[in-house]
């Protein structure tokens, strides 16, 4: 728990200082401290209002790191570290998602290799490279080995990529709890992604089907609807004439005439008039002579090419549409590896129809439409030449190749897209989660609102979660899908492929009567969907996982990036509803994106990444993380390495500036401190006007901070702490620093000792709150001054949040606006110097100010410490501003304002 803080009376252990500062090797010098200490250690309390739990990202280790990779990180950053100043116990873990096909392409390049399924294992395997610097090997160059070898060089190259990752937290300063890791392919996540699938399918909630679907010929694997990209594709309409029983064409427009031979139906709008008539009729398909119906559906677009589209099972997903909502038949003609069926169709009566089909079989997609154009223009069916266009094409997202839809078995999660009680009640649970910023709300309800199919969570790849079951095999070879077997939850997690069902032996694999595995694997978001249920340990067994679990879930926060929201988000919101009757968490932060110099967003297919080493070695981590969290949630942030100087700038400013504080009162002869010491930072010893408008001034700061931060507004705290912290140090300690020092004034006149003591208790008191309020963001640099200050009294990290109500005590009514009242009269007096073109140095022996009522009564109240400050040593005059002048006049800029004044001559410097 966060050590106490009493903000009452401040005691501090004062340690001798550097006698120089700098942010170089900080980071070092921290990080083994809080290994070694456990200050981000979750100390496993069991009150659950007592905890604030993280659901934090998993990252895809895929060995290539940037930049954005940071920023969220950094977000979630601060609002960890604030919770636990606020005397939480933070439950702050990490993970790593390694399964998933950027992980197998990753290994295969990094390796130079592939799966062959029917290899046996090799345990003396050895892969023909280790590492190939980026570069893609080609299939044909790749060496074939065993699906368990495949997946052992899988976990060896993550292990690898994982202490990159690791490293990089650490460099960022990331109080991350790192006995609390996980990996999405390591034991204990398999059990519970395992677990519960098998209550889904108990449930209902999981069912397999033969179905069309979309489909990457590259990655040979099924695609779900979340994981599409739209993108523009290059393709030629092609005007076809469709024959009436007499010879009558009607002419559809086609971007795949490849497709001609699996065409179901002529397809137009209920409310063209141009083919009203038609509706209910047959005509005949060109080349292949099929005869097919015209039909009526309101999805068909009026103003697309002709009005009226061939339905093909299937071209696209309007076809599934078509197909399911008019009862079709099936009629596919394209394989998995995205090539044209072998066997011409029975549905092809016509003999030259199967001729020319013949002439297809066996061919890709691209030579299939080359001879079926070919024979189109010889048979006089295609009106004029093709015409170029481009369409919007679906892609899977990490995919090169426009998806194919292919019909085969596959395991469906219920998630709404079928189901319209289940997907109102998903609505509903995106209206109870806090949604931070609160416009991302839309973004999860149009995603709800236009699901049309339920979640695909199977693949056909190696390196994932197996689906824990076997299939009865019948007498004739085949398996019996409509039975599974499935194991005992106390078994998981299994292999099917490896493990063998109870009543069965492994000599009845793959027999007659025997058993078969499920070869397909889960998708990496079905295991992702349930990292609540995988860091809380829902349903472990043991006493221990059982209290973790019961104060840990519901969690608190899910951080993740806004392109995600209909992935990651929403999936895990449905597999807690599923499965817990609630939301995983309260509330979810959402990100923007990383753009480069010229606002484009950084991306490694892009080119334009920066490697986050790279910043944080030339600017220090407490800069990068300042850059990181002046961006606000929901919105875009450019790589800018001028915020990161200035964020480096604000780190070297507290070192100096606090160094400067404590040493007052400390320094001998040489301004060197070299003993320890013990300061008392009492609130009622803030006595003079100038140090209690500072304090009320903080006090707002404290409020409107904590404020931002309990709302999720982590820049818009920072941007308030910032703001005040340089107006302390260039106004407030130059206008209390000879008071501080005890210096006497033009006139020989010292300061009271209860003036002295005025200033620098406000001075430790400021400085201490700043350590604080600064901590989330510079951990590095406010962990220094914390140990200047507070010698053997353990992190500032520890430490507690600053209560504003303790400096607003200490206010005792002042106005937080003095200290803006004296630093503009202070500004104007330096002015007036710098317009003479003479030394700071120089006296003024005379000076009229000129500002507004409350600008008047203020400069006043702090009369003697602008003087000092402005090293006024004669007559010191303040006028109010008549109203009209005041009107007439930029505020901002002449708030106060010289009307006369004069200078004296520079002080002569004894030898």
């Amino acid at each position: 728990m966060t050590e106490k803080h009493d903000d009452s009376i401040i005691k501090a252990n004062l340690t001798p200082l550097p006698d120089k500062v700098g942010v170089d090797g900080l980071e070092d010098k921290w990080r083994s401290e809080w290994d070694e200490d456990g200050v981000y250690k979750f100390q496993g309390t069991r009150d659950r209002k007592a905890v604030y739990s993280i659901d934090t990202p998993p990252p895809t280790v895929s060995g290539h790191l940037h930049v954005g990779h940071v920023f969220s990180y950094t977000h979630t950053d601060v609002i960890a570290r604030f919770k636990r100043m606020q005397g939480y116990d933070v439950f702050y873990p990490m993970g790593w998602d390694d399964n998933g096909l950027p992980t197998e392409r990753r290994v295969q390049n990094y390796y130079g290799v592939r799966v062959d399924t029917s290899l046996k294992y090799d345990p003396d395997f050895k892969p023909p490279f280790e590492g190939t610097d980026g570069k893609k090997i080609d299939a044909k160059d790749q060496v074939p080995v065993s699906r368990k070898n495949f997946i052992e060089l899988c976990e060896k190259l993550t292990a690898q990529d994982e202490k990159q990752f690791e490293a990089l937290w650490r460099s960022l300063g990331l109080s991350i709890d790192w006995s609390q890791t996980y990996h999405t392919i390591g034991e204990h996540p398999q059990r519970v992604a395992q677990k519960a699938f098998l209550r889904n399918l108990a449930r209902g909630e999981a069912y397999q089907k033969d179905a069309p679907g979309l489909w990457d010929v590259t990655f040979q694997t099924a695609v779900a609807q979340a994981e599409l990209e739209s993108r523009e594709y290059p393709g030629f309409y092609h005007k076809l004439a469709f024959r009436f029983e007499d010879g009558t064409p009607i002419y559809i427009e086609t971007t795949r005439p490849e497709l001609l031979a699996a065409c179901t139906s002529l397809i137009a709008n209920p409310d063209d008039d141009r083919y009203k008539q038609y509706f209910g009729q047959y005509v005949y398909s060109p080349l292949f002579k099929v005869k097919v119906p015209i039909l009526a559906h309101p999805a068909a677009e009026m103003d697309k090419g002709a009005g009226i589209a061939m339905c093909c099972t299937f071209g696209d997903v309007t076809d599934v549409q078509w197909w399911r909502d008019l009862n079709l038949p099936t009629r596919s003609i394209i394989q998995r590896n995205g090539r044209i069926v072998m066997d011409t169709p029975d549905w092809i009566e016509d003999e030259n129809g199967r001729a020319i089909f013949a002439e297809t079989a066996g061919k890709t997609t691209f030579s299939a439409r080359k001879i079926i154009v070919d024979k189109l223009r010889e048979s006089g069916d295609m009106d004029g030449e093709p015409t170029p266009t481009k369409r919007m094409t679906n892609f899977y997202e990490k995919g090169d190749k426009p998806l194919e839809i292919v019909t085969s078995r596959q395991w469906y999660l219920k998630n709404g897209g079928t189901d319209a009680k289940l997907n109102a009640e998903l609505i509903e649970r995106g209206k109870e989660l806090n949604f931070h910023p609160d416009f991302m709300r839309v973004r999860y309800e149009n995603w709800v609102h236009g699901l049309n199919g339920d979640w695909l969570i199977s693949r056909q790849r190696f390196f994932g979660v197996p689906f824990p079951l076997w299939y009865p095999v019948k007498e004739d070879g085949s398996a019996d899908y409509d039975h599974p077997i499935t194991p005992r939850e106390d078994q998981l997690p299994i292999d099917p492929t490896n493990d063998v069902p109870e009543g069965y032996t492994e000599d009845q694999r793959d027999v007659p009567g025997g058993f078969t595995a499920e070869p397909d694997i889960m998708d990496t978001w079905a295991t992702s969907s349930l990292t609540p249920q995988i860091v809380t340990h829902w349903e472990e067994p043991d006493e221990a996982s059982k209290a973790l679990f019961k104060a840990t879930f519901p969690m608190d926060l899910r951080p993740q990036g806004q392109d995600i929201i209909r992935t990651w988000l929403f999936s895990t919101v449905d597999r807690a509803h599923l499965e817990n009757k609630c939301l995983p968490w309260a509330n979810a932060t959402l990100s923007g994106w990383i753009l480069d110099p010229d606002h484009k967003k950084m991306s490694k297919s892009q080119g334009n990444v920066v490697v986050p080493d790279k910043p944080i070695k030339q600017f220090g981590a407490d800069a990068v993380r300042y850059w990181a969290a002046a961006a606000r949630l929901g919105l875009d942030a450019t790589y800018d390495e001028g915020q990161m100087k200035i964020g480096r700038r604000l780190a070297i400013k507290l070192l100096n500036a606090t160094k400067f504080a404590l040493a007052i009162g400390r320094e001998d002869e040489n301004h060197h401190v070299a003993d320890s010491a013990v300061a008392e930072w009492n609130p009622a010893d803030v006595t003079e006007p100038l140090d209690r408008a500072v304090m009320a001034k903080l006090a707002l700061v404290i409020t409107q901070a904590t404020d931002a931060l309990n709302a999720y507004e982590h820049s818009k705290a920072l941007e308030v702490i910032e703001s005040f912290f340089w107006q302390f140090c260039d106004d407030y300690i130059e206008l209390v620093k000879n008071r501080a020092y005890g210096t006497a004034d033009a006139h020989g006149n010292t300061p009271s000792e209860k003036a002295v003591k005025s200033a620098r208790t406000a001075l430790g008191l400021g400085l201490d709150a700043f350590a604080r309020l600064l901590a989330p963001y510079l951990p590095f640099a406010t962990e220094e001054v914390w140990s200047w200050m507070h010698a053997g009294s353990g992190s500032v990290h520890r430490a507690a949040w600053p209560k504003a109500e303790t400096y607003a005590a200490a206010a005792t009514g002042a106005s937080p606006e003095t200290l803006a009242w004296a630093g503009k009269a202070v500004e104007q007096l330096r002015k007036i110097k710098s317009e003479a073109k003479v030394s700071m140095k120089t006296p003024i022996l005379s000076v009229a100010l000129s500002a507004a009522k409350e600008g008047v009564e203020a400069i006043k109240s702090a009369l003697d410490d602008v003087a000092q400050a402005g090293r006024v040593i004669g007559k010191f005059d303040l006028v109010e501003k008549h109203a009209e002048e005041e009107a007439a006049e930029d505020e901002a800029d002449t708030a106060v304002s010289i009307d006369a004044s004069e200078l004296g001559e520079p002080p002569v410097k004894k030898k």
